[in-house]
């Protein structure tokens, strides 16, 4: 009785969504102007906020556009919860049924489930001809094609957070280390870190605060790549190499104790205690870093050794292919990417800009922790989405990488086992 009830609320809970998107002015039929046979004169937004400030500026970047698009458009955006990533199934559902709004928020890993149904439009012709298109790096763009899996583009880059390496510049001098320019630099100052502080024999300070449970393969990806290796191949002489460092950082003991088990606010907590010199975050711990920390803490960019990689995370806007007036929709998508909209909103959340006009700014210039990840932003990249990514990241590789830092396997069978358990064989 259970299940079924789940089956009977999840239809119910889908047609509801659905169902809200195709009554009224706003809805995704009145919208995209269907049996009009002209194109809309409005158009439906979808998206989410991490807060009421944020949802409020988002209805003030909507208001801007209505009153100044060229294509006298009325967009309308509808605020829907996150939820946990809840948001990217019942925004799919609602597509799937027919219904859901003309544009939406969107996240990468969500691409191959909606292009494979055939859910989002193509924007390659728009980008071409786009006069503001190298106002945003190539990279992303590059990134927009790796998430869909094709040579196309069907994701609009909007707005990014860039993993870099926060640093302790009163333990930098007190072990007299220079902040690393490259990754072998990086990997001596993990050792000259690690100290002895009060003489009782013990370590009480270490270098690399390491991540070692669930969401680590972001800072973990960062070795593998210094080394040469990639994530097509994990099992890569070079990959192996790179995982062998990681190994290394905590067997030689300049990682905490605690680092196989230590999740995000474990190894932030050791730096801002003072327990490791460095971690690696983004700018969305840069504000709490530094009420905590005040001028003792900097960044820089993941140094680069045979390669140069950083974790990318992103937020993004699709347009849907069932859209009535894709030209009006792709300036909106335009207006968010390079226009007063990119401005606004990564301003007011502290998100990182894929604009490069927008990026030149005092306000973003003004932030140290801006300018890195800005800095950083070409070389960031994503983990190959798949089908078998989110269990690869939630469970394989944390159990993985717990074995081998426990000694349980060697670098090279760790590496087997997440080439096996991301692509198969």
């Amino acid at each position: 009785m259970k299940k079924i009830l789940s089956i009977v609320l999840a239809a119910a809970t889908a047609v509801s969504v659905m169902a809200g998107c195709s009554k009224g002015e706003t809805g995704s039929q009145a919208g995209s102007g269907t049996g009009t046979g002209a194109a809309a004169t409005s158009l439906t937004y979808w998206y989410w906020a991490d807060n009421s400030s944020y949802s409020a500026k988002m209805q003030e970047i909507v208001k801007d556009f209505n009153a100044n698009n060229k294509s006298k458009v009325k967009v309308t955006a509808q605020e829907y919860p996150w939820d946990g990533g809840a948001y990217s199934q019942n925004l799919f559902t609602a597509a799937m049924g027919g219904g859901g709004p003309d544009i939406a928020t969107f996240k990468l890993t969500s691409t191959p489930q909606f292009t494979a149904n055939k859910l989002l439009a193509n924007l390659d012709s728009y980008i071409s001809k786009w006069s503001e298109k190298d106002d945003i790096d190539k990279s992303l763009y590059d990134i927009m094609k790796q998430a869909s899996g094709t040579n196309s583009i069907y994701v609009m880059p909007w707005n990014t957070q860039v993993l870099y390496v926060y640093y302790r510049p009163s333990m930098f001098k007190a072990a007299g280390v220079s902040v690393p320019k490259t990754y072998d630099e990086f990997l001596t100052a993990c050792k000259k870190l690690t100290r002895d502080t009060n003489g009782d024999g013990k370590t009480d300070v270490y270098g690399f605060s390491m991540r070692g449970s669930k969401g680590g393969q972001e800072p973990w990806g960062s070795f593998i790549q210094a080394r040469g290796g990639d994530f097509t191949n994990f099992a890569s002489p070079e990959a192996i190499a790179g995982m062998q460092d990681f190994i290394n950082l905590y067997k030689n003991h300049y990682a905490p104790p605690t680092a196989p088990s230590d999740g995000f606010n474990e190894t932030v907590a050791n730096f801002k205690s003072g327990k490791a010199a460095m971690v690696i975050h983004h700018i969305g711990s840069a504000a709490d870093m530094v009420k905590t920390l005040g001028n003792d803490v900097d960044a820089f960019v993941f140094p680069a050794g045979k390669k140069q990689w950083t974790s990318l995370g992103d937020t993004e806007n699709v347009v849907f292919d069932k859209c009535q007036n894709k030209d009006a929709a792709f300036e909106f998508v335009a207006y968010m990417a390079t226009g007063k909209g990119q401005e606004t909103w990564c301003t007011a959340t502290g998100n990182v800009p894929v604009s490069k006009r927008v990026q030149k700014l005092p306000a973003f210039q003004n932030n140290k922790f801006m300018k890195v990840s800005i800095a950083g932003q070409p070389h960031a990249g994503i983990f190959p989405v798949r089908d078998t990514t989110t269990d690869w990241i939630n469970t394989v590789w944390p159990n993985t990488v717990a074995a081998a830092l426990s000694g349980k396997t060697t670098a090279a069978g760790a590496m087997q086992t997440l080439q096996k358990g991301l692509y198969g064989k």
